[in-house]
């Protein structure tokens, strides 16, 4: 009997079928994989203890296989399908975001590994968007919307059985699940014709690009993969002599000595042909990008965070930006010893073999501070695995061609979108505090 592969291995094989899918469609994510590459290599050359301790956190091993990608999808039932699709392998959905804060008609999550072994593994996250067509004000635009949507099914006959299979036996063997993958990457790959005329896309577009791109076509394409730098400046800085044009500015936290949460850019979305009906066009839907991750915050430190970057506010450059966020941001503790003991940040902690051998003089109520003095005891931060909403948001702009958005109130619905996809998303803080926990007990200290 053929061996059953786990999801670990399936989500292995999908990343992999994914980017090389993406980059023969996309021939500038191979220039941007080469310059990432380039500028992790001379990072990790000039900074040996970074390289250490990439090394002994099990970091390095996953940096050059991360990605995370995004699509966006029109209806319950497409996300509902989707989670299936993901849960085979092994990712599922954390965080709500509303990104109707920056006027865009949609709120998410983001499919992912939620263990600590499965994402040293392989860290692969997909940022799926649902289309909300209940923010859509004009009556005919939101029928015409729902009309296109009620029309049309995304996923094949064929992915439907394999699904069904995999839920009914536990599992694929290597055979089914590479016939899996390549049903599915259908799904995500790029639709060169649209189920609409050229008149009827330009209607949509002009209400909002979203609606255009997520209702004209048979399926979710991928919108951009974002592989991890070490120094996403140094990306941004490079990017025109490797023959891509970037984003405005790096979106996120200031660069610091301890990176936060996640910095994003990218090279800006290029005009691609399409078909609508026998008439040429063109669309935006997709660009490049690249992140650089930074430590899980606390509910306390994602507080701060969000204050100073409400503070700071954007600059249309992204030197003044940097500039602004650097001074705003001097007020946001950039030391390990600080952030811990004001509770800011997540970490992992292990003891030292002074440690070890010291193990049974250890109390819970013993402060890790001390412990770390001591020399019998290290902190790690923990990697953020997530994204933010207002990043997010410029992603999506990004990728349909829209240069500004406004910020509003939003209009969140978590409710309503765990309704929709059929169960409630992970909290991404429960998820952080489960590891901090866990490398607790393993030192003695709860």
């Amino acid at each position: 009997m053929a061996r059953i592969i786990t999801a670990d291995e399936v989500r292995e094989l999908f990343a992999q079928a994914i980017s090389a899918m993406y980059q023969q469609e996309v021939p500038q994510y191979g220039a941007l994989l080469e310059l990432v590459a380039d500028v992790n290599l001379a990072v990790l050359e000039r900074n040996s203890t970074l390289h250490e301790q990439l090394v002994n956190s099990d970091e390095l091993s996953r940096l050059n296989v991360e990605r995370h990608g995004a699509i966006r999808v029109g209806t319950w039932q497409e996300l509902a399908l989707l989670r299936r699709i993901f849960a085979v392998m092994g990712m599922f959905p954390v965080g709500y975001y509303d990104l109707s804060v920056a006027g865009v008609p949609a709120h998410a999550t983001a499919f992912r590994p939620v263990d600590e072994l499965a994402l040293r593994r392989n860290p692969f996250r997909v940022f799926t968007a649902l289309l909300r067509p209940e923010l859509i004000t004009d009556t005919a635009v939101r029928r015409r919307v729902t009309d296109l949507l009620a029309s049309r099914d995304i996923f094949s006959r064929r992915c439907r059985a394999l699904l069904d299979q995999h839920e009914a036996t536990g599992g694929f063997d290597h055979d089914q699940a590479r016939a899996f993958i390549a049903e599915i990457l259908g799904l995500f790959s790029w639709q060169h014709r649209a189920q609409v005329g050229h008149s009827a896309w330009q209607a949509l577009s002009q209400y909002h690009p979203l609606l255009a791109d997520v209702v004209c076509f048979h399926g979710c394409h991928i919108t951009h993969l974002a592989p991890r730098t070490l120094d996403i400046d140094r990306v941004q800085a490079l990017m025109p002599e490797y023959g891509l044009e970037p984003r405005a500015i790096i979106e996120g936290p200031p660069r610091r000595i301890l990176p936060l949460l996640i910095r994003q850019t990218g090279f800006r979305a290029p005009r691609e042909p399409v078909l609508f009906g026998d008439q040429a066009g063109v669309r935006r839907a997709r660009f490049g990008a690249v992140e650089q991750r930074g430590m899980a915050l606390t509910p306390k430190g994602r507080a701060l965070y969000d204050a100073l970057l409400q503070e700071a506010g954007s600059a249309t450059d992204n030197v003044s930006h940097q500039l602004r966020l650097q001074q705003v941001f001097t007020r946001f503790p950039d030391t390990a010893e600080l952030l811990q003991q004001q509770q800011l940040a997540y970490f992992r902690y292990r003891l030292t073999p002074q440690g070890e051998s010291n193990r049974r003089t250890i109390l819970c109520t013993d402060d890790p501070q001390m412990l770390i003095r001591r020399g019998w005891l290290e902190a790690r931060p923990i990697i953020y695995e997530d994204f933010l909403p207002l990043s997010a948001a410029a992603n999506i702009c990004a990728s349909l061609g829209i240069e500004s958005y406004t910020l509003s109130a939003g209009q969140s619905s978590q409710n309503s979108f765990e309704y929709a996809l059929g169960c409630p998303v992970y909290n991404e803080y429960t998820l952080y505090q489960r590891e901090e926990d866990r490398s607790k007990q393993r030192c003695g200290l709860l």
